[in-house]
């Protein structure tokens, strides 16, 4: 049986999360301790941290804003912006561009910054993508390494010393106390909880023709590099308060564009709209964990009281984990088309990822389908009296080849 916070309704399967024996999760912590947080002096030190980078004489970038397009990039552009500062806004395109995403980009421009889009070799991409998706379960490798590579080694290039990222994910999902309260992104926070799930880049060497020489986008800068310039990386959350669904309501304020329904897999309709593979990404989360974006999502409104827990374990039964035959319209078959695989072979790989324990099988052990090759977990919440402070079976042991950091 499955455990989940008391509070919220994440499972103690996610990787990294605390859960106390009161049966409160990490995340839920950090959300009460916010509120004892005093954001007026936050804000001093962020102010008195942005003038120490800006640039004296104009001849330079004042910072450097990593960019999706999405809602909180959106949100970070707009704030820098009010603190009259001159930022260069960064964007490393995703491994399969939606139109909607296209158009959030070109709507970033029109707040009035210069923009660099820095894209890797499509062909080189979609290589690795597959090789991700087979080896690791992640078919969004690539991409999780590149947000954070190519923003860090633009600031080296154009002696930038400032990046302004978004929230901290280890505060904001649930991650070990002392880098939950890192108000700065390293080198380390990037190897251990940006996603990499044990891959190096110098693995991807050899295979598939690729060479060293192919991966000078994904390789982060060296140490002296970083150092000449000064490069630091600070979280935004860390100095406002940080909340999604008010990064929506600003970004839409200026021409930020929402899905027209809810995303599939999701609750919402303005999270995660630029890269098609985000389907794809998260169901491989949920087969792993037992848990998917509509999880992440119901608890984040849950926390800060939009939202019931009954309403949010329904919501959750709808929604998560569904088998991601299409995504922001762009069907299963088309995406597996592009990185040269069929259905049959992803179908294999889903099941050789999937952790047994937490989801019905039948009396040969096999995983239970319904026709549209969906999944039921064991539980969707804990039965009465289940909570006991110790480790079940399905936290405390996973299938190690579904091992690793899942980016939220």
């Amino acid at each position: 049986m499955i455990r989940y916070c008391v509070k919220c309704v994440m499972p103690e399967t996610k990787p990294d999360l605390y859960i106390s024996p009161e049966g409160v999760c990490s995340a839920c912590s950090y959300i009460d301790q916010r509120k004892q947080v005093d954001w007026e002096q936050r804000k001093k030190e962020l102010l008195a941290l942005v003038e120490k980078y800006r640039s004296k004489d104009g001849s330079n970038y004042d910072c450097i804003v990593p960019v999706s397009g999405g809602k909180d990039s959106t949100f970070q552009l707009v704030r820098m912006l009010e603190l009259g500062l001159n930022p260069l806004a960064v964007t490393a395109t995703t491994c399969k561009l939606s139109e909607i995403g296209r158009r959030n980009l070109a709507n970033l421009r029109k707040l009035g910054v210069d923009s660099y889009e820095v894209t890797t070799n499509p062909t080189l991409r979609r290589k690795i993508n597959r090789l991700a998706l087979r080896q690791i379960g992640d078919i969004s490798w690539p991409e999780h390494l590149t947000i954070f590579t190519t923003p860090v080694r633009v600031a080296v290039q154009l002696n930038i010393p400032l990046l302004v990222w978004g929230e901290n994910s280890q505060n904001e999902y649930g991650g070990p106390a002392a880098d939950a309260n890192n108000n700065v992104l390293t080198r380390r926070w990037l190897e251990e909880f940006g996603g990499l799930l044990g891959l190096r880049v110098t693995d991807l060497v050899g295979q598939e023709g690729i060479e060293k020489k192919h991966l000078i986008a994904y390789t982060y800068p060296s140490d002296e590099e970083l150092k000449r310039v000064g490069v630091t990386g600070l979280f935004l959350g860390h100095y406002m308060p940080w909340d999604g669904y008010t990064n929506a309501l600003v970004a839409q304020g200026y021409g930020f564009e929402t899905y027209h329904t809810t995303i599939e897999g999701s609750v919402v309709n303005y999270e995660n709209l630029d890269n098609v593979h985000m389907g794809i990404h998260d169901y491989f989360k949920f087969i792993k964990y037992g848990f998917g974006r509509a999880t992440d999502l119901a608890c984040l409104h849950l926390r800060r009281g939009r939202l019931s827990r009954a309403d949010a374990v329904e919501l959750v039964k709808r929604h998560d984990g569904k088998f991601p035959w299409s995504y922001l319209g762009v069907s299963l078959q088309e995406q597996l088309k592009e990185i040269d695989m069929t259905l049959e072979e992803f179908e294999g790989i889903c099941d050789r990822f999937t952790n047994k324990r937490l989801f019905v099988c039948d009396s040969r052990g096999q995983l239970v389908k319904d026709k549209d090759k969906n999944l039921t977990k064991v539980n969707y919440d804990n039965l009465p009296g289940a909570w006991n402070g110790k480790a079940s079976s399905a936290g405390a042991t996973t299938d190690p080849r579904a091992a690793g950091k899942v980016m939220p």
